[in-house]
């Protein structure tokens, strides 16, 4: 679905990225991980194409490069969750969610696209919040309400979708942490796919199919997370030591930081 090489970025000379290469399959989730600094939100941004590199023909999506796309289709097949959205939008909750609707009509809405609008403010247990003014909510729901936007955006028939999402889980509780990976898995089965910033490495080994792991704008491991997950390459990526056991319930890698 998604192969990227040899992805090299610079910012006022300072070196962010060093060749890093990224191959999503279909129905899979790939986690980014790394310390901070690593250069995870970078390399997820130029992935989704917000940041452009000088050779279009190093990101391939469905085998084509961005610029190949057709701007309003590209938008039935990708969205993405930012780590930063604004805290001022004076609009109602379901009309911010409805954004993710623009791309489906001209000039109004259709009952479709609020029945879908709907359904993801469902989905994400905020439904209830539809008429309040997004400037009054809290940091938690206000994330809630942005993820909503992104699967409200993705929700169509089309073939192929692909599914950005750099750190989604910030300022949300334990349960509704787990509920945003738990509907990212049910998008990627099939067709669809997810590329998802993380720090809980924890989640990253419950939910990811893939995890790539960066330190100072490297790929230090790629793999699945059993690969990954290594006592060794852990404490030598965080500078940091951990024990890595199996998780009770599970099976899968559980990481403990500390001595």
């Amino acid at each position: 679905m998604l192969k990227a090489k040899q992805i090299h970025f610079s910012h006022k000379n300072h070196t962010i990225l060093k060749g890093v290469d990224v191959s999503l399959e279909y129905g899979e989730v790939l986690a980014i991980v790394g310390p901070n600094g690593a250069g995870k939100s970078t390399m997820i941004n130029i992935l989704a194409n917000e940041i452009e590199i000088s050779d279009q023909n190093k990101i391939l999506f469905n085998d084509k490069n961005f610029k190949a796309w057709d701007f309003k289709e590209l938008a039935f097949h990708k969205a993405k969750f930012s780590q930063s959205n604004s805290n001022d939008i004076p609009l109602l909750v379901k009309d911010v969610v409805l954004m993710g609707r623009y791309p489906y009509f001209n000039s109004a809405p259709g009952q479709s696209d609020w029945d879908i609008v709907f359904d993801a403010m469902d989905d994400f247990e905020i439904l209830h919040l539809k008429d309040k003014e997004y400037n009054h909510l809290s940091g938690g729901e206000k994330q809630r309400v942005h993820l909503s936007r992104v699967f409200a955006q993705l929700k169509n028939e089309t073939e192929f979708r692909l599914l950005f999402l750099d750190e989604p889980l910030n300022n949300l509780d334990v349960r509704n942490q787990y509920k945003v990976l738990k509907k990212v898995n049910q998008f990627s089965k099939g067709k669809n796919s997810a590329i998802v910033v993380l720090h809980d490495l924890n989640l990253a080994a419950r939910y990811a199919d893939k995890i790539l792991l960066m330190k100072n704008g490297e790929v230090m491991s790629y793999g699945k997370p059993n690969e990954v997950f290594q006592q060794q390459i852990i404490s030598d990526a965080y500078d940091f030591p951990c024990a890595i056991c199996k998780h009770p319930i599970t099976s899968d890698p559980m990481i403990v930081f500390g001595n």
